[in-house]
């Protein structure tokens, strides 16, 4: 099977074995990317407008604007005309690409669906806390000149807030990835029973519509899978028994694997079945009256 998901094939871009393939490869991307963050301390000065962090031209926090700034320059390389990613920053889709436009085929029904406010939120106030180490100075003992060390924070003058940030957005973009995925199980799901689905939708039974797409067998196989995965990974494996090798419980774990686990428990799974519920409410109206063809889609 393909490493990655071939969104010009509708063929595969709408087979679940295909589907849940890629999203197993992205959960390798999510844990890599969670290791790189948890480095970091919380370093919760940069997810709040800060006037000691001058941000020119941008109202939000220094995070914030460096999503902005990854994301512009990702909408340069045609990134968000792939239909399987969403900016933060919808802004950004009308930045003109460097690269001649891919003609995507027709995969999935027009809707509105997008649900990165949500998940910017959920990383920042529950994640980030969970999955963050934090800084010695708890006790403001050592407060530097800046005045920092509330809450964990070694201030900006200890802290390198650019390599924090920027770790931030490799995460951001992955848990937003995995959920907007949600659109395409969805999708498969409806084509494999169309009548069935049809009558709930026109029902508008939320309830039952959730029931039908969720495999609680399948969910519980993430999840132990997610928590082998980030043990591994988490490990130097060129260590011995006895010297924080895989099977130890001594030596420094690169990140909490119940913290990882817990997060796609609490978050990325139900967060995926609002996108795919959400979806689905949607896939039976009819799209607006001779529609202009997105860049990109053929």
């Amino acid at each position: 099977m393909d490493s990655t998901i071939d969104l010009l094939d509708p063929s595969k871009a709408l087979d679940l074995n295909y589907i849940r393939y890629q999203l197993i490869r992205l959960e390798d991307t999510i844990i890599f990317n969670l290791i790189e963050r948890a480095q970091f301390p919380l370093n919760p000065t940069i997810y709040t407008p800060t006037p000691s962090l001058s941000l020119p031209d941008f109202n939000g926090s220094f995070m914030e604007w460096m999503l902005f700034q990854q994301e512009s320059v990702y909408a340069r390389v045609r990134r968000y005309q792939a239909p399987d990613e969403y900016p933060f920053f919808p802004v950004v889709k009308k930045v003109e690409p460097i690269l001649k436009p891919l003609a995507y085929p027709k995969l999935l029904h027009p809707n509105n669906v997008n649900i990165n406010p949500r998940i910017k939120e959920v990383y920042v106030n529950s994640i980030l806390p969970a999955i963050c180490r934090r800084s010695a100075i708890e006790n403001n003992d050592d407060v530097n000149k800046s005045g920092a060390g509330k809450g964990g924070d070694r201030g900006e003058q200890m802290e390198n807030y650019g390599s924090t940030a920027v770790a931030d957005v490799a995460v951001l973009q992955a848990l937003s990835r995995r959920i907007h995925f949600g659109k395409f199980v969805a999708e498969a799901k409806f084509l494999e029973d169309p009548e069935g689905f049809t009558k709930l939708i026109k029902e508008r039974n939320v309830e039952e519509i959730g029931n039908r797409i969720t495999k609680k067998k399948v969910e519980e196989e993430v999840l132990r899978r997610l928590s082998y995965k980030t043990k591994i990974y988490g490990r130097d494996p060129t260590l011995k028994p006895g010297e924080g090798g895989l099977d130890d419980d001594i030596g420094v774990k690169k990140i909490d694997v119940e913290a990882v686990v817990r997060m796609y428990r609490d978050f990325v799974i139900p967060l995926t079945k609002d996108v795919e519920v959400d979806y689905l409410l949607q896939r039976l109206d009819e799209p607006p009256a001779d529609p202009k063809p997105p860049v990109g889609v053929a």
